[in-house]
């Protein structure tokens, strides 16, 4: 039968006091060490709609991540122009809906409040708007977040041109000692959505130590064109426009129509921070384990990898001089649904590409999304919320060459009584053996399951996902990484 919204409320309230005790107790070791990350946006918003469907996105998770500053830039798209009264329209249709979003989850900062983040870059292209006499609102606003008292690193997301961030760094450069400009740099994380202008280069050749991911060259060659790509061979229904206007745009409050319709790509901005969502399965300070916005790894790309005769809007494609952080390959295996016998069980395809690092999770992603824009409209007892996936051991195990050992989180649950799905699976590639998958040797929809660890003459390191989807809607997946150290 269909529960009432009363009645679904008893069992949510009825569901939680059953793990009043071990929630006290197991519930912050599962998710201790997640902190929300800090982070300052550039968007050339108004140069194509992805960047304002990018940030009606992002203000669904302000409570999760520190939003210090969103700045109107220029971009090759967009050379002579900045935007910030689009992000203040976009804010103020999510300051019609925080109150809603409050319910569901805590956190969400007054609209006023990220209104005073809004400042704006120099209406001027790349390089043209780096020197001295080039300072802008922006740019010093990045410095007072750069130079803010805060152990934690400062992301800066680039989703237009980076020449405010260039000035920042040239400003800082000009203005600081060796030592204290080294300390600065160090705390910066930048991720880029490829070059959209000239200045990019010249950070990573002027700043060799920056913290830096991006896919340099052609658009045709970079990661985050994994978030809105066709797969041939899947499932593409929630990247498609009917299912943007059914879950995100048509019926879903005023911030639901502040997001536009596709025009070039859906959200090619959006895997900036997508690594920074606290779902349990992202580090980003190791790219290399990969997360909702791909994965990446450190090293100087040649010039023949970057599409360097793709498009790139007219921007110079030049060769990397130091290693970034950059495209990396998945092979990846989905987990395919059964009517009949075991739930879900491993297919026999796989897929392998850079894309595939970002669009692996794509489902999980959009549903999460799809979640969380119903949160703005709909009371607590009528949505759906995460799972919280809870490990019986602790997320670094050490075992022997060839040992057994067990994953186990059968003291998962969730918030709102609904039925789990449990998927286990290794991640070669994040580990030492990227070559070598290691098959779970129970069935891998279990909450606890059997590995047997492979044969190592050296120590290896093994990493497995836990995978908890709740059969709400839309379903909500949430993770966990266990990472298994193998001595011979």
């Amino acid at each position: 039968m269909t529960l009432s919204s009363n009645s679904r409320f008893l069992t949510c309230v009825l569901v939680l006091m059953s793990f009043s005790t071990f929630a006290l107790s197991e519930v912050p070791s599962a998710i201790a060490k997640q902190q929300n990350h800090r982070m300052v946006v550039l968007s050339d918003i108004e140069a194509d709609p992805d960047d304002a469907q990018t940030l009606v996105r992002l203000l669904l998770y302000v409570n999760q991540i520190d939003i210090e500053g969103l700045v109107a830039t220029t971009s090759v798209h967009q050379k002579l122009m900045v935007a910030p009264e689009s992000m203040h329209k976009i804010i103020d249709a999510y300051g019609l809906v925080r109150d809603n979003l409050e319910q569901h989850e805590k956190g969400f900062p007054s609209a006023k409040h990220l209104h005073d983040l809004v400042k704006k870059g120099l209406p001027i292209y790349g390089m043209q708007g780096v020197g001295e006499d080039k300072d802008s609102p922006g740019s010093d606003w990045l410095i007072k977040a750069i130079e803010k008292r805060d152990p934690r690193p400062l992301w800066v997301t680039v989703w237009g041109g980076a020449n405010t961030l260039a000035q920042a760094l040239f400003r800082l450069q000009q203005t600081k000692s060796a030592d204290e400009l080294a300390a600065l740099v160090s705390k910066l994380r930048v991720y880029t959505i490829s070059d959209q202008d000239d200045s990019g280069a010249w950070i990573r050749k002027q700043f060799p130590t920056l913290f830096y991911i991006v896919s340099p060259g052609g658009y045709g060659a970079a990661t985050w064109t994994g978030i809105n790509t066709y797969v041939d061979g899947i499932d593409n229904t929630t990247i498609s426009n009917p299912w943007l206007a059914d879950n995100i745009q048509q019926g879903h409050g005023p911030l639901g129509m502040q997001y536009p319709d596709v025009a070039y790509g859906m959200e090619g901005d959006t895997p900036t921070w997508l690594n920074l969502i606290l779902n349990g399965l992202s580090d980003p300070e190791h790219p290399q384990w990969g997360g909702w916005g791909g994965r990446y790894e450190l090293y100087v790309p040649k010039l023949a990898d970057m599409d360097p005769k793709g498009f790139t809007g007219g921007v110079p494609v030049e060769p990397e001089t130091r290693a970034i952080w950059t495209n990396a390959t998945d092979t990846y295996m989905p987990a395919l649904s059964s009517e009949y016998g075991r739930s879900l069980k491993l297919s026999d395809k796989s897929y392998t590409g850079y894309r595939t690092t970002l669009w692996r999770w794509r489902d999980e992603l959009q549903n999460d999304f799809a979640a969380r824009m119903d949160w703005t409209t709909k009371p607590y007892a009528e949505a759906n919320h995460p799972p919280v996936p809870v490990l019986n051991h602790e997320q670094t195990l050490t075992v022997q060459s060839e040992q057994y050992f067990n994953l186990d989180a059968r003291n998962s649950f969730d918030p709102d009584g609904d039925s789990l799905q449990f998927w286990w699976f290794n991640y070669p590639e994040a580990g030492s053996l990227p070559d070598e998958y290691i098959k779970v040797t129970s069935a891998e929809n279990m909450n606890r399951v059997a590995v047997k660890a492979p044969k190592v003459t050296k120590p290896q390191q093994l990493h497995f996902i836990l995978k908890v989807t709740d059969r709400g809607t839309p379903a909500i997946t949430r993770y966990q990484r266990v990472i298994v150290n193998v001595n011979p």
